[in-house]
């Protein structure tokens, strides 16, 4: 599995890993849809009510699903390529002098 990961973080192209990981993407804006219009039957149900955890739960699932979908469908396997640190770079001490 590390030589995947591995092959992942050079930035090399496979096909293999663009078309499962925009796949996961698809799939996780479909779920997000869906919990979009779970939401959205929950808030509009007579009569007015305040806000329940149920429904908060289900809107952050929303934005969960939509962040990670949206980054898998955009980047696909460039969200696991690895970014240079610079040497004095402030949130990294141990890599250089400041």
């Amino acid at each position: 599995m590390s030589l995947h990961f591995d092959r992942l973080r050079r930035g090399e192209r496979w096909w293999a890993a663009e078309i499962v990981l925009r796949a996961i993407g698809l799939m996780l804006l479909v779920g997000c849809y869906r919990l979009a219009l779970v939401a959205h039957r929950m808030v509009t149900a007579p009569p007015p009510h305040q806000a329940t955890l149920g429904e908060f739960a289900i809107c952050t699932a929303i934005v969960v699903t939509l962040t990670s979908g949206l980054a898998f469908t955009l980047f696909g396997p460039g969200l696991f390529e690895e970014v240079p640190i610079p040497r004095n770079s402030a949130y990294f001490p141990g890599k250089g002098p400041l």
